[in-house]
């Protein structure tokens, strides 16, 4: 039997490269002839530089760079497919993660970082860029990056503006003119979990501000100052940003490489799916196993899981789906489908790993 092992991570207790180590290892014990291909696999969030850098067996490289806040952080970037590919998760760079919450300041956190994260990658010469985008501390609409790549951002006086989204209020006038020599020339690809626009109800502000620490104030502040930022953008580099689909990505990362570095937006798991070469050890399979720590409504809205049962489906392979804990209401579309919570929630994330092992060992059993 030819079997596809393509897990997510389980949040919190195992990566998806641990993940896809367990499940091989518990089908293996009830067929071990089985012909199987480990390919752990992301939505664009956290977690997408990991699964990248092991599924194409490429290098981690590292780079100090500034954090979400000012502070330095060392912070990882992937080199893959023999160095024309480079992998950049934002998360590292400017990511909620690195900021306590009682620290937090959604007006100022900056992602300057990411754009030398960015620049970091570039010198390596890749023909292109998977930046990963999800899990931000920030609200800035990338313009921190920017700066961090040489676009000058100015105020009336022709000053630079300071970090933060807050202070786009004060921005009159883009300068790319300095944009530094090592991303010319390179494809930029941004992967992203979400498709929300830049501004308005459904934006960067208004839907994921609260969740980096922003008051309704702030929420307004930010999404104002975003909006005039779009304004500027379009009258300086013609572009329309405010509706892009997935701009208000990484509060507003997404518009900024796409104005700053042309890139494109596409659907995280899409751009692993095809990095990886998915559909093709699909087509050869017979089984795909899958799986995440916890399956709820949103996963079915393009995370990694869904999309390799999707994928198992037009292939016409069987699926199996492992999960930490599937929510209420989830209705994942998998021939065999196995809730470690069963066991109880605690014991699911006190011992996820022998609890995945034996899962993936009876749904081999079974088919």
């Amino acid at each position: 039997m030819r079997v596809v092992v393509a897990p997510d991570k389980f949040k919190g207790t195992l990566s998806a490269a641990e993940a896809a180590e367990a499940i091989v290892e518990g089908w293996g014990r009830a067929d071990p002839r089985a012909e199987i291909d480990r390919v752990p696999v992301a939505d664009g969030g956290e977690g997408t530089l990991d699964a990248l850098v092991s599924a194409l067996d490429g290098r981690i490289e590292r780079a100090k760079v500034t954090g979400p806040l000012g502070d330095p952080v060392v912070a990882p970037y992937g080199i893959v497919d023999d160095g024309r590919v480079a992998v950049v998760e934002m998360a590292r760079a400017s990511g909620i993660s690195l900021v306590r919450e009682e620290r937090r300041r959604p007006r100022r956190a900056s992602t300057h970082g990411t754009g030398e994260l960015v620049v970091a990658a570039c010198r390596h010469q890749p023909r292109r860029v998977i930046v990963c985008i999800g899990g931000s501390a920030t609200t800035d609409g990338g313009a921190g990056m920017a700066q961090a790549l040489g676009v000058r951002l100015l105020d009336e006086e022709g000053n630079p503006i300071g970090p933060g989204g807050a202070a786009l209020r004060r921005l009159a006038a883009i300068d790319v003119r300095g944009l530094v020599p090592e991303v010319r020339g390179v494809e930029f690809v941004v992967a992203s979990d979400v498709d929300s626009p830049l501004v308005g109800p459904r934006g960067a502000a208004a839907v994921y501000g609260p969740q980096k620490g922003a008051s309704p104030e702030d929420v307004r502040v930010l999404d104002e100052a975003l909006g005039h930022y779009a304004a500027i953008v379009h009258r300086d580099l013609g572009l329309d940003l405010r509706r892009e689909p997935g701009g208000g990505a990484a509060g507003g990362l997404g518009a900024g490489l796409v104005a700053f570095l042309g890139a494109r937006i596409r659907p995280g798991f899409d751009v692993v799916a095809e990095a990886v070469r998915l559909p093709a050890l699909l087509e050869r399979a017979e089984v795909a196993v899958t799986g995440e720590g916890r399956y709820d409504m949103q996963t079915e809205r393009g995370k990694a899981p869904a999309g390799v049962l999707r994928m198992a489906r037009e292939t016409g392979s069987r699926s199996v789906l492992i999960c930490g804990q599937i929510e209420e209401g989830a209705s994942p579309d998998a021939d065999l489908i196995y809730d470690l919570s069963d066991s109880g929630l605690e014991e699911a994330m006190r011992r996820p790993r022998e609890l995945l092992i034996e899962a993936a060992r009876a749904a081999a059993a079974e088919l």
